[in-house]
């Protein structure tokens, strides 16, 4: 029924229509079905007799509201402003409108490196994302409302509020950095790797996760705009592996003498080593946890510590195979780059998997304990800090393992051929 809310009543006049008004305002906020439409209708202002017409009329002090055709006319734009489709194609628009600009003003400038274009148009969206997870937490209002109810439902839960604010801040400073590397001519190719990880990661658990959760119903066309966050990272990540790795500063000697130590003369990698097989049976632990492995350990997890993992959302159960099937062998790999000398392709990935884990375990502890996790799957107060320890230590073995292979990189170089320092020396 078609309502009209004034201070004094609700009064039925038209069917699927919900009309808000108060005694002050000067327009009326119409529902129409899903949809919302604000219609600048002067009803409570008007005296008895100018509401005599085909829209308005006046009866025992009650205001009541008919659609007319003007009226009907101005509620059909807005609803064609506020279908998914619609709101699809005016992001779409957004975006090429925001790469026009930024490539039109640097006209006759240009840097060389594509990049600056991407990282230029990503930090818009970092911004978006912001005022999105800003918006949803109550801090602002009247920005997103409309795009988040009609284009991405599913970024309203404590995983896409979490996400939102990792992209907004962690994501933008990076994208800012890289843009003051590329306009100076320096290499950004280590904050670059960080950056590829960390988007691959929230893009592998976001998308899934909104195909097989409990919003897989609400998935609009909005949800392609997405689709540039899988292609564009690949096209970069290329590009980022191809350009030319900072020159080595130890000599040949020292990377044969720093080759040549034992596993006992290196007591830090030795600690990293068994902190990495902590890691590696921690996250084959939940792994086991969210496929429903029957044992009692894993049944007082997921119910004591952990119960966010039974989320109907599906996004961190996705996590969780994420970092059993990929994170996982890599701390295995990084287990084998530690005991072998020569692993060179140890530093970029370490890197990007360190970006990934510090993005996965920001949003999963985030939505652990944010207020829109249903209260049987947040966290129990009292295991907080043991569940905020374990976590935060599981991230912190990626960056340390990245932290050792960028301070020591001549354990993990190639091998100089023999007698090639000799032959320099003669030249």
């Amino acid at each position: 029924m078609m309502v009209l809310r004034t201070t004094s009543g609700h009064f039925a006049v038209r069917p699927f229509l919900l009309v808000d008004c108060s005694d002050s305002a000067e327009r009326c906020c119409c529902h129409l079905g899903r949809s919302r439409v604000l219609l600048k209708v002067s009803v409570l202002q008007l005296p008895p007799s100018a509401l005599s017409s085909s829209d308005y009329r006046w009866r025992r002090g009650r205001c009541e509201y008919q659609q007319g055709a003007s009226t009907r006319a101005e509620a059909g734009c807005g609803l064609l402003l506020t279908r998914p489709g619609a709101i699809a194609v005016t992001g779409a628009l957004v975006l090429l409108a925001v790469f026009s600009m930024v490539y039109l003003l640097g006209e006759g400038r240009h840097p060389q490196d594509p990049l600056f274009y991407v990282f230029t148009v990503f930090s818009f969206t970092s911004v978006i994302d912001l005022i999105i997870s800003l918006e949803e937490d109550g801090y602002i209002s009247g920005f997103m409302e409309f795009y988040i109810k009609e284009g991405e439902p599913y970024l309203r839960t404590a995983y896409g509020i979490m996400i939102c604010y990792w992209d907004g801040i962690v994501h933008y400073l990076l994208y800012l950095a890289m843009i003051v590397a590329i306009t100076q001519r320096k290499s950004y190719r280590t904050l670059g790797l960080y950056w590829l990880g960390s988007l691959m990661m929230s893009i592998v658990v976001f998308l899934p996760g909104n195909m097989l959760g409990k919003y897989s119903s609400e998935i609009h066309p909005s949800f392609l705009l997405n689709v540039p966050y899988i292609l564009i990272p690949i096209w970069a990540g290329m590009r980022l592996f191809s350009q030319p790795k900072p020159l080595p500063c130890c000599t040949a000697e020292k990377v044969a003498a720093e080759q040549q130590r034992s596993l006992y003369q290196r007591p830090l990698d030795s600690g990293l080593i068994l902190f990495l097989l902590a890691a590696a049976t921690f996250t084959f632990f939940r792994g086991l946890v969210v496929l429903d492995c029957p044992s009692d350990s894993c049944f007082d997890y997921i119910y004591q510590y952990e119960p966010y993992l039974r989320d109907p959302v599906a996004y961190p159960k996705v996590q969780m195979l994420v970092y059993m099937f990929y994170v996982l062998p890599f701390f295995c790999l990084g287990i084998y780059g530690l005991l072998r000398p020569g692993c060179s392709w140890l530093p970029d990935w370490a890197l990007v998997f360190a970006g990934a884990v510090a993005q996965a375990q920001f949003s999963h502890v985030g939505s652990s304990l944010h207020h829109r996790t249903p209260y049987p799957y947040r966290t129990p107060e009292e295991v907080w800090w043991v569940f905020l320890l374990t976590n935060v230590l599981y991230a912190l073995g990626p960056h340390l393992l990245a932290y050792r292979c960028l301070r020591s990189p001549g354990f993990f170089q190639p091998a100089a051929p023999a007698g090639q320092d000799g032959i320099k020396k003669h030249q």
